[in-house]
């Protein structure tokens, strides 16, 4: 059995990995006024987090069509494929899993199972790089899928917005901030897990940050772990120093939040996403 895994481009993978395990990577759009770009590949991410305070109208975001997904799971069918697992972005947030559904259903070459991961970002990230490692080691769908399921439970993301400003410029988020308030000087944080969005408030950068170390510290043992960014390299070198008696020694993965996401977020965010180590 050959088992392929497709996700798509908020999964916030680094190329390396994607290209490493064959991942299958649908974009989604980003729409600025009548110029339309595909995520991950018609735009950088510096570019347009350092574009998107000046841009004249918000930025939209819009999902690929079934087709797009029928045309990966047909292409990794005809390479040998017996079976595809399609894990995306948390139904929640988006309706790509709802396109994949639709596109499975239609898919007659190869069995695909499609998982909405719950998550955002390197959440949904750490599922596929985990489905992917299991595929290539040769073990069964059955096996994969227990495996992801567990590791659902155990994902988080959190992160500290600098503004609420593109919140309330998107209109699409405004469920993460109910109750927030209106006064810009406050500063949201937004969280993840098992497919439930939801939001904190403070009134300071600093007490944003120190929030953020706090829910990494709520976190236990960690089986790994993240710094995600919307291109805040200063924020993140700082949340690093602060956390640092919390963080494993070594390299720790940080990724730019794609641009999909970001719209909503708006630059200088920063925060984690982790997987808490299985109880004993």
């Amino acid at each position: 059995m050959t088992i392929r895994i497709v996700t798509d481009s908020t999964c916030d993978l680094p190329a390396e990995t994607i290209a490493r395990y064959g991942i299958g990577v649908v974009p989604l759009y980003i729409n600025v006024g009548k110029q339309g770009f595909l995520d991950g590949i018609d735009i950088t991410r510096e570019e347009f987090y350092e574009k998107l305070p000046t841009f004249p109208v918000h930025p939209t975001t819009a999902v690929p069509s079934p087709q797009k997904f029928r045309a990966i799971y047909n292409a990794f069918a005809d390479e040998g494929a017996t079976h595809i697992f399609s894990i995306h972005i948390s139904a929640a947030l988006s309706a790509v899993v709802d396109m994949a559904r639709t596109a499975a259903q239609e898919t007659t070459s190869v069995a695909v199972t499609v998982l909405d991961g719950q998550q955002l970002s390197l959440g949904t990230g750490f599922l596929v790089e985990t489905a992917a490692k299991l595929a290539a080691a040769g073990r069964s769908v059955a096996d994969i899928l227990a495996a992801i399921n567990d590791q659902i439970q155990r994902t988080r993301v959190f992160a500290a917005l600098d503004t609420l400003e593109f919140l309330r410029r998107s209109g699409r988020m405004n469920r993460f901030v109910a109750g927030l308030g209106s006064l810009l000087q406050l500063k949201p944080i937004l969280t993840m897990h098992h497919g439930k969005p939801d939001s904190e408030r403070v009134r300071t950068r600093e007490r944003s940050l120190q929030r953020v170390i706090d829910m990494l510290r709520e976190a236990g043992m960690l089986e790994r772990v993240a710094i995600v960014h919307t291109h805040a390299p200063d924020r993140v070198a700082e949340l690093r120093e602060k956390a640092a008696a919390l963080l494993p020694e070594g390299d720790i993965l940080t990724m730019d939040i794609t641009p999909v996401i970001g719209a909503h977020l708006g630059p200088g965010a920063v925060g984690f996403a982790v997987i808490s180590a299985p109880q004993v």
